[in-house]
């Protein structure tokens, strides 16, 4: 007993500081892109993803460029939202409810937030080389890349309380952070996001999906505690 409580007060500390850590980081990227301090750092990354001299053509085969476009759905909204969906119907109706409430709170709360930042950052969508996907809205954060944090750290975090062993535990978390990592590379490969606005969604995300996380901790534990009380 002892022994599951003190790993779960080092994990709330671990949650406690990747949200901190993840807000720094985006605060940091925000107030430099608003100052126009990325422009270079941006630009150049976006560049370096094009064949030399010819900003039309990506790098790598054709196929490649196909394997981005599926990869960078991984973070559409439909994608998303048919998993979140998904997801906490199952948990409904296996009586996880307060499991369904934070993967549902996390999802819609961080959608409404990247929208929100979006609109309040105004930034445009690159225009250095031409765009390999549809997109029809502001840049900064990458909604993509936050919301694939948010929602693919959230379930892996979920999924990995079901395991008891750390080697399992931590490939489920390997798996959510190289998913989340693809998906916000895509949006560069593809042309659609500045280098600045992933990083910022990935910090913006893995802070949302760590702060639900340390919510949904708190309100198990002192669910814990009050049925411990009552045994007593």
């Amino acid at each position: 007993m002892m022994l599951e409580r003190a790993r779960a007060e080092i994990g709330a500390l671990a949650a406690f500081a990747i949200a901190a850590l993840g807000l720094l980081v985006f605060a940091g990227v925000a107030d430099e892109t608003s100052e126009g301090e990325t422009h270079v750092f941006d630009e150049t990354i976006l560049l370096a993803l094009r064949m030399p001299g010819n900003p039309d053509d990506p790098i790598g085969p054709g196929w490649f460029d196909l394997a981005m476009s599926d990869i960078t759905s991984l973070g559409g909204f439909v994608v998303l939202t048919f998993i979140v969906l998904n997801v906490v119907i199952y948990l409904l109706m296996t009586g996880k409810w307060k499991n369904a409430v934070m993967i549902a709170g996390a999802s819609i709360s961080g959608m409404a937030l990247s929208e929100g930042l979006k609109v309040g950052f105004g930034r445009p969508r690159p225009d250095l080389v031409p765009q390999l996907a549809e997109v029809h809205s502001l840049s900064f954060p990458s909604g993509h890349a936050m919301l694939s944090a948010v929602i693919y750290l959230t379930l892996g975090a979920l999924l990995a309380r079901f395991h008891k062993r750390k080697r399992e535990r931590a490939l489920i978390m390997l798996y959510a952070v190289l998913v989340t990592m693809m998906v916000g590379a895509s949006r560069v490969y593809l042309g659609v996001h500045w280098p600045t606005d992933v990083i910022a969604g990935w910090a913006l995300g893995a802070a949302w999906a760590a702060l639900w996380w340390l919510f949904a901790w708190g309100v198990l534990r002192d669910k814990k505690e009050t049925a411990n009380a009552g045994k007593e």
